[in-house]
């Protein structure tokens, strides 16, 4: 009698702790969740972070006409290709984008949004981890805030096409990788952007 109701004790808690513990779980819970997408070229690897936005019912998120992307920038100058800390692009190789070359390194990467034509960037500008205002006058960027084209070291066309179906989360991927090179592509609602690249040689 006393094992059954030592057991029945147990499971007990165990039932309380697990029910007190879902409420702050979910509280904790990023609004915007962590994300990543990596390749491998050779013995290279490319490897992009970045926060993903969900739509949660919105649609239409990037706008048309004069007001396409304006959403999205959030009162910044070019789009952050995400949400909260600054996405970034990490690569082992040299890579060959709009006809420059981007050294092996680490690079911010934004999005100029026009309607139709998107204009992909990397960037060497430093970033925050998490918000400071007083880095702000340092030069930092968070996300897209106190972007400076001044620290760009590439721009490129992007491909833009609009889908039928829509994209709840914002989605970056590779695509058509080879030994050559491959795409990013970045998908959300009904927006795809693809940018090429190849592998310098």
């Amino acid at each position: 009698m006393h094992r059954h109701t030592t057991c029945r004790l147990l499971v007990l808690s165990l039932c309380l702790a697990v029910v007190g513990l879902a409420p702050a779980a979910a509280q904790e819970r990023p609004a915007s969740p962590e994300g990543a997408a990596s390749t491998q070229i050779g013995d290279a690897w490319i490897d992009i972070t970045y926060s993903r936005p969900i739509l949660r019912g919105r649609s239409g998120i990037f706008g048309a006409g004069e007001e396409y992307g304006q959403v999205l920038n959030a009162r910044g100058p070019v789009w952050r290709a995400g949400a909260d800390v600054t996405t970034r692009i990490r690569t082992e190789a040299d890579l060959m984008i709009g006809g420059t070359t981007v050294p092996a390194g680490e690079y911010s990467f934004f999005i100029e949004l026009k309607e139709g034509a998107w204009t992909a960037i990397l960037s060497k500008q430093p970033y925050m981890e998490t918000y400071d205002r007083d880095k702000m006058a340092e030069g930092l960027t968070w996300g897209a805030y106190g972007y400076n084209p001044e620290h760009d070291v590439a721009r490129a066309p992007m491909t833009v096409d609009t889908t039928e179906f829509s994209i709840d989360q914002m989605t970056i991927l590779f695509s058509d990788v080879s030994a050559a090179g491959g795409a990013i592509v970045v998908i959300w609602d009904n927006q795809t952007g693809v940018l090429p690249f190849g592998v310098a040689q």
